[in-house]
């Protein structure tokens, strides 16, 4: 991890600070395996596991800045959310400058100092993003209660030593019973050359009796085979060892000790000489750099003045182009709240100064009247037509009670 207060000086670093985002990088994905981001996280987002080296900016490593971004404002939120203070997961086509600086506000909350710029993190790989997700996960498990804890390395025994130690020494006395010991136990099993000399020798002195005629075995070979096997361990020839073989190293551990005398008393000499010059040495550049710090302890002072007034500057940076940012997002509603209203005004100004309503009703009044005047035609028609069906039956209705009153002929015509 990165020292917090040297993050922006380049200088002050040794030659393997660009290396050490891959160490941070690892220890993060570490904690967010102790944290379960695989179930919290990717499964809730579908998403693949991140590698090990996957939020560090690298020519030699595939990068999607996109997708990296993304994936580090998730991170942050979700760790953010689990070190006990509220934050709303950002969207992907939410403003990056706001999200960045909602993470960066919440980051301070928990009393880390940040001085870089907030433009680091909109690429999405890279040292800042790698030291701002681990000091999350810092938090996040400091929440949960999970603390590292020393490594316990085994103690190696020292009495199984001293027990070998004392073992391996070898005296002569033990030297010499183990030999006996060993020639006795093998004279049984083993031929010794002595007498096999002998029986050589006998057998020389014996006259020889050459068959007239070439042997031809009649022993099946599987069975000859079978043989050899069983005898063949009691066939081992082993010379005796001498019992002044011993003498003989002795003499040479002797010769050995004293040529390591003589080496070493030369290049004792050579040591000490080499020791004398080191030391000279060291109180050389010791004095030198006593002489050095004293010369520039001002300008250490100044630079150290110098640097804390930049970091205070910087700080300050920070803040305004968090509020900066904060306007900028809260302008731009504003502006597009003012452009829907001046779209509704020129849609209500353009309805108001248009004719085209005045006219469609005159045309509608026009038709109107037409079709009052038919209807009252059509009703003059209908009372007309009723008004001659009712004085055609009144006439029928008159015709019918004259038929009725006919006198009846006189009743004497037909007595």
């Amino acid at each position: 991890m990165a020292d917090e207060g040297r993050r922006g000086e380049d200088d002050d670093r040794g030659p393997g600070a660009a290396y050490q985002v891959f160490v941070v990088m690892e220890g993060l994905l570490e904690k967010l395996m102790l944290l379960h981001y695989e179930e919290e996280v990717l499964a809730k987002h579908n998403m693949k596991n991140l590698s090990r080296h996957y939020f560090v900016s690298s020519p030699y490593l595939p990068s999607n800045s996109g997708e990296q971004f993304y994936m580090f404002t998730i991170l942050a939120a979700w760790l953010i959310t689990l070190a006990g203070k509220p934050f709303t997961e950002p969207q992907e086509y939410d403003e990056p400058n706001a999200t960045v600086s909602n993470i960066l506000a919440e980051l301070r909350s928990f009393g880390v100092k940040v001085d870089f710029p907030p433009s680091k993190l909109k690429s999405g790989s890279g040292e800042y993003v790698c030291f701002v997700l681990d000091r999350l996960a810092d938090e996040a498990l400091r929440k949960t209660g999970f603390t590292f804890r020393r490594p316990k390395y085994p103690t190696e025994d020292a009495e199984e030593e001293f027990v070998m130690e004392d073992n391996a020494e070898l005296t002569l006395s033990k030297v010499e019973e183990e030999m006996i010991e060993e020639a006795d136990d093998e004279e049984e099993n083993v031929m010794d050359l002595k007498a096999l000399q002998l029986r050589t020798t006998h057998t020389e002195v014996e006259p020889s009796s050459k068959p007239d005629e070439i042997l031809e075995s009649t022993v099946d070979a599987e069975e000859w085979n079978l043989e050899v096997e069983r005898v063949l361990p009691q066939l081992k020839v082993t010379i005796r060892t001498d019992n002044k073989d011993w003498r003989i190293h002795v003499d040479q551990m002797h010769q050995h000790r004293d040529g390591i005398k003589s080496s070493l008393k030369e290049a004792k000499g050579y040591l000490d000489k080499l020791h004398e010059d080191i030391g000279k040495t060291l109180e050389k550049v010791g004095s030198r750099e006593k002489y050095i710090n004293n010369q520039l302890e001002h300008l250490i002072q100044e630079y150290r003045s110098a640097q804390a007034k930049h970091s205070e500057v910087k700080e300050r940076y920070q803040q305004a182009s968090g509020g900066v940012a904060e306007k900028t997002r809260v302008l731009a509603e504003i502006s597009d709240e003012l452009d829907k209203v001046k779209q509704e005004m020129e849609e209500k100004g353009s309805s108001m100064s248009d004719g085209a309503p005045v006219v469609k009703i005159k045309q509608s009044l026009t038709k109107l009247k037409q079709e009052v005047v038919q209807m009252d035609v059509r009703i003059g028609v209908v009372e007309h037509t009723l008004l001659q069906a009712k004085l055609n039956e009144k006439s029928n209705m008159t015709r019918d009670m004259h038929a009725t009153n006919i006198p009846e002929p006189a009743a004497g015509h037909y007595v």
